[in-house]
């Protein structure tokens, strides 16, 4: 166990940061990877989701982020526009401390021409998904000339998507001289071919890549596909989790199977690629805070949520390759806590031949419709029309709900803040109290549109 305290590059007030955030050792990633970037080597990385590498390279990144300078400095890519946002989460967090220090995300779904408008104003960091990056550097809003950091991240699942050409395009309008870091669940031949393309010198590092088989209990059984959803049923009585995050391959079969869970009382929220951005962000959210303890997903999920302490997992469709299967069971068993996975698979497929090599066949008792466990909250989310953009704080919106409504803290849960809006985790004993009287009381002198959801 390494301590951060051990790098002398990190200055006092991040060392404090870390410390604030429960962050006192490295993870074997951080410890064999910071030190090199802060040296400003090129990485090639190969390390599971979940061990720690966003902050691997975050840190590094503003260490070595001039303030002074307006220009872009350092880019993170990332597959997809929910592990942007969460990466530039940690970003910010970590960055509270540092006077200045701007970060912008681009994606899409969200206009092109406001992000153009904050890139004129400055930006010290930048987290974006390739799509959307060509955009701006087809319309000519994006400078990179003065990039000194490129990360990759998941960069295995960049190129499932089809962006390798996308990636070099980018790369090939910022400095040759820059640092590249790449970040990879896996080795395929693609990734070896991107990096001979980008990467000057790389040093590999190969740590965590395989899920704790000790952390992580895996079950199969076999279910004709009339049953399925019958078989569902029955494996949530028996396990009882605290949360449970289900796996379909298709946005019609997570479209159906949420509509019959919410239709047996269940508290569900369904997340795949057809929502818009606003509607994925509150799915996530909406999971996280603990308001909806079940989850829905194709496979927009099973990848770059950093979503911890899912006690279930189940695969009701079968991937079509093992690779996938890791990465939905890895949802649960991380951040050193236990779990459990369960796939069902019919007679006959093709596709069954992996999973009993690495799980065990089970069965699960029939149950009687009266007695089916139900996965309920006591919380309802409330949404406040007004975020980062707003300068609302966390701690300014506690202080409301605590001295101004008459709230006790246990009753509120999480508070996410995002862009636009503020969504904070209540009990509902008094949510609905809690957005009464915000038609009234203002937060920080000034009055915010609320509602629940």
């Amino acid at each position: 166990m390494t301590s951060f305290t051990t790098l002398p590059q990190i200055p006092s007030s991040l060392i404090e940061r870390l410390t604030t955030l429960g962050f006192s050792t490295m993870t074997p990633v951080q410890a064999k990877a910071i030190p090199l970037i802060l040296a400003k080597k090129d990485l090639l990385v190969q390390s599971k989701t979940g061990s720690g590498k966003t902050l691997s390279f975050a840190l590094p990144l503003i260490i070595h982020t001039d303030t002074e300078k307006s220009a872009p400095q350092h880019l993170v890519i990332t597959p997809t526009r929910e592990l942007a946002q969460q990466v530039a989460d940690v970003l910010r967090t970590l960055a509270s401390v540092i006077s200045n220090l701007k970060i912008i995300t681009l994606y899409g779904g969200v206009p092109l021409r406001a992000q153009a408008e904050s890139l004129k104003k400055g930006a010290h960091i930048l987290v974006g998904t390739p799509g959307r990056l060509m955009d701006h550097l087809g319309k000519e809003t994006l400078d990179l000339s003065s990039l000194k950091t490129l990360v990759l991240d998941e960069a295995d699942r960049m190129l499932d998507m089809g962006f390798y050409d996308d990636i070099v395009k980018i790369a090939s309008a910022m400095p040759t001289d820059k640092q590249t870091l790449l970040f990879s669940a896996t080795f395929p031949p693609k990734i070896e071919t991107l990096a001979k393309k980008l990467l000057q010198h790389p040093i590999v590092i190969k740590t965590d890549t395989e899920q704790s088989a000790d952390k992580i209990e895996t079950y199969y059984t076999e279910v004709s596909p009339q049953k399925k959803f019958d078989m569902l049923s029955r494996v949530i009585t028996h396990y009882k989790p605290d949360t449970l995050l289900v796996f379909c391959n298709t946005k019609a079969d997570v479209i159906e199977i949420s509509n019959n869970l919410s239709e047996d009382g269940h508290d569900i929220v369904a997340l795949h690629g057809d929502l818009d951005q606003n509607e994925r962000n509150e799915a996530v959210i909406a999971f996280t805070n603990g308001t909806t303890p079940l989850m829905v997903a194709t496979d927009v999920a099973s990848r770059g949520l950093d979503i911890e302490g899912i006690s279930l997992v189940v695969n009701y469709d079968l991937p079509f390759d093992q690779e996938v299967y890791t990465h939905r069971i890895g949802r649960t068993g991380r951040a050193q806590a236990e779990g459990i996975a369960v796939s069902f698979y019919t007679s006959g497929s093709h596709k069954t031949s992996y999973i009993k090599n690495i799980a065990t066949h089970t069965t699960y008792p029939h149950v009687d419709k009266e007695n089916r466990f139900l996965l309920q909250t006591h919380f309802d989310t409330l949404c406040i029309h007004g975020g980062k953009k707003s300068k609302l704080r966390a701690g300014d919106i506690l202080g409301t709900l605590c001295k101004e409504i008459g709230i006790a803290p246990t009753e509120i849960g999480k508070i996410t803040i995002t862009e636009q809006r503020s969504y904070i985790a209540l009990s509902r004993t008094v949510s609905h109290k809690v957005n009464n009287a915000l038609k009234k009381v203002k937060i920080k002198k000034k009055k915010y549109k609320s509602w629940l959801w």
